[in-house]
């Protein structure tokens, strides 16, 4: 790795569009909160309120709003904006047909009722829900949870720019950063190069392997699990955000390493969500990313390297960071230690591979994770939350 002179600046990476955008501001900044008055409410989803978070504070940069219809049919046929700009999935604002004509003009946004942000509706169009449901998540099968979310939602889109009155810090406030707030971390302590790890699960020993190996190559790691909304039976956030402090406090350079929450709800959309994960961690600072097995898959719906060849569509270039593609990882008995297909000679016998589902099995019936699969710390943090739910 090239090593900088310390007297050269830090450069962070040109946000997607070339600014990272803000629309956050309290009712006042820009006008007197009298004239939210009279205007139409509309109530937020989870999914929609994690979205306008995104969008508002630059995570979604070069999106200032929810999109117009030419952009979304651009993303869903070719996964670029209009203007040829690389993006993956459609952030659209769907509601009922019935309801839609009464939205016109500002639309005051709400969250249990509370405002929370607005949108100056500029567009009112029709989802196309099968071709966005093929194109995107490539099924039309409702029992997949994203699929299904989309059929489950309303038919007619509402497009424009949004603001945001407050960054909602939610449950995890000491590690709840904005795009702006990460990068002004990442320059404070000197970091050229920061590699992004995206997880919708709690870190176990193959993804502390990737972790270690990639701070080889780069100054800083960006751990950034997401909070947002997630499929009833993934690990629940609060339990996540603990296994890591936990590992973080005794296994990880804590002058190399950032744990900060990222607030998107989760798609399912396997190949084109990891390219959404990677473009929106550009916008954080992040200079390269990493995509393992079956990036935000679910199911069997997606090739175990399906979201690494998707960027294939794309140059380094447009993308703005390097994408790191790693193997499956796994504990070699016979080795003696964790491993790759492209390090480990023996057979699949010699190999520790717990799914997802046989943790959760492990964990409900009160068994101890074996401490080459996870450490020690973080398996307490886990039985400890399945024994209170059971």
């Amino acid at each position: 790795m090239t090593t900088l002179p310390s007297s050269s600046p830090i450069l962070l990476p040109t946000p997607l569009g070339g600014t990272l955008v803000n629309r956050v501001q309290r009712p006042g900044h820009d006008f007197d909160p009298s004239e939210l008055q009279g205007l139409p409410r509309l109530e937020l989803s989870d999914r929609s309120y994690a979205d306008l978070e995104m969008l508002a504070t630059g995570a979604y940069s070069p999106l200032t709003g929810f999109l117009g219809e030419a952009d979304y049919l651009s993303v869903i046929e070719r996964m670029r904006l209009a203007d040829g700009t690389p993006w993956s999935i459609p952030i659209t604002l769907p509601v009922g047909r019935e309801e839609a004509g009464q939205y016109t003009g500002r639309v005051v946004l709400t969250r249990g009722g509370e405002p929370v942000g607005t949108l100056d509706v500029q567009e009112r169009y029709d989802a196309r829900k099968s071709l966005e449901a093929r194109e995107v998540y490539r099924t039309e099968d409702a029992a997949h949870p994203g699929v299904a979310a989309l059929y489950a939602q309303g038919d007619v889109n509402l497009a424009g720019p949004v603001t945001l009155f407050e960054v909602p810090r939610g449950t995890f406030p000491r590690h709840h950063r904005t795009p702006a707030e990460v990068r002004e971390v990442i320059e404070a302590r000197g970091w050229r190069t920061t590699v992004a790890f995206q997880t919708r699960n709690p870190i176990h020993r193959a993804h502390e392997y990737l972790h270690k190996v990639t701070l080889e190559l780069v100054d800083g790691l960006l751990l950034h699990p997401l909070v947002g909304q997630t499929k009833g039976d993934d690990v629940p956030a609060a339990t996540r955000v603990k296994a890591y402090e936990v590992l973080l406090d005794r296994y990880y350079p804590q002058a190399r390493t950032l744990l900060s929450v990222y607030p998107a709800a989760m798609r399912y959309a396997g190949p084109r969500e990891a390219i959404l994960h990677a473009l929106s961690r550009r916008n954080y600072g992040v200079t390269h990313f990493i995509v393992g097995r079956d990036h935000a898959g679910v199911g069997n719906y997606y090739g175990t390297y399906d979201a690494q060849e998707i960027f294939g569509n794309f140059t380094e270039e447009e993308l703005g960071l390097k994408i790191l593609k790693f193997e499956h990882t796994f504990y070699c008995q016979t080795c003696g230690q964790l491993v790759s297909p492209r390090t480990c000679p023996h057979g699949s016998e010699h190999h520790l591979v717990l799914s997802g589902t046989k943790v959760r099995e492990k964990l409900r019936a009160g068994e101890r994770l074996p401490t080459e699969f996870t450490r020690p710390e973080v398996a307490e943090v886990l039985r400890e939350a399945y024994a209170t739910q059971g």
